[in-house]
């Protein structure tokens, strides 16, 4: 497909608003598969690659 999706993330799951098969990173730019997005912040509505992008996101809000 290669269609960005449109997400609303929940603190659990997540709703899909419009159809597609992947989001971007908030930090890194890199394309997520819906089947391989497991981090994404409730608050801010953005995803993660990984723990590591998601770590990193969460040193500068400390900041």
């Amino acid at each position: 497909m290669n269609k960005l999706a449109k997400l609303k993330y929940l603190p659990n799951n997540f709703d899909i608003i419009e159809e597609g098969d992947h989001v971007i990173c908030a930090v890194s730019g890199k394309k997520i598969s819906l089947q391989n997005l497991n981090y994404w912040n409730v608050e801010e509505q953005e995803a993660y690659f990984s723990y590591v992008e998601a770590s990193i996101k969460k040193e500068k809000n400390t900041k």
